[in-house]
């Protein structure tokens, strides 16, 4: 019998990430940003010319989305999660300005694993192709900053009990890796 899902509220502090395991079972109530590809090359040039964002990234959780537009009534379209390796150029940076952890789905570079481990940020999947159903968790969707990238705008989103598994933990821990491992046995 699979455990229960462990509640957590977002953003998470240190020692809740150092306390996830691969393979954990997780809702996230709170708040957490929302951004791809292109706000990622944005906020790493900012960062990079030594400039500040306009938005904080201390402690926060980003999840790789670019959600549909929204339907009459709705706060979102639907928002699945993106291909995380996208992100991995723009990730040990981020992680090092203070981002405590990202959300997307698939394998991320060896990269990204050393810095998930350095700087105690674990990556955590949610479900692909359920993107209809996730959009259901989001209670708000606030763009932050870049709206002239659309959707791949940096937003804040309201979250109640959002869905996800920890793929990478901070103590080398890969969910995709030992998931797996079983059934390649045979």
């Amino acid at each position: 019998m699979q455990p229960a899902a462990r509640q957590l509220c977002v953003p998470f502090d240190a020692a809740t990430a150092r306390s996830l395991r691969a393979g954990e079972q997780v809702l996230l109530s709170g708040t957490i940003l929302a951004a791809r590809d292109a706000a990622h090359k944005r906020m790493v040039e900012t960062l990079e010319q030594g400039e500040s964002l306009p938005f904080s990234l201390a402690g926060a959780i980003i999840y790789y989305l670019g959600p549909s537009p929204a339907r009459p009534g709705q706060v979102i379209g639907a928002a699945g999660p993106t291909t995380a390796g996208r992100m991995d150029p723009y990730t040990p940076c981020l992680l090092a300005h203070g981002l405590r952890g990202m959300i997307g789905k698939g394998y991320r570079s060896a990269a990204v694993a050393a810095a998930i481990r350095e700087y105690g940020a674990p990556y955590l999947a949610a479900v692909g192709g359920a993107g209809a159903l996730l959009s259901r968790c989001i209670k708000h969707y606030t763009v932050l900053a870049y709206p002239e990238l659309g959707p791949e705008a940096v937003a804040a989103l309201a979250v109640e009990n959002f869905p996800a598994i920890v793929v990478m933990d901070v103590h080398g821990g890969d969910w995709y890796r030992t998931g797996q491992a079983p059934y390649c046995e045979l």
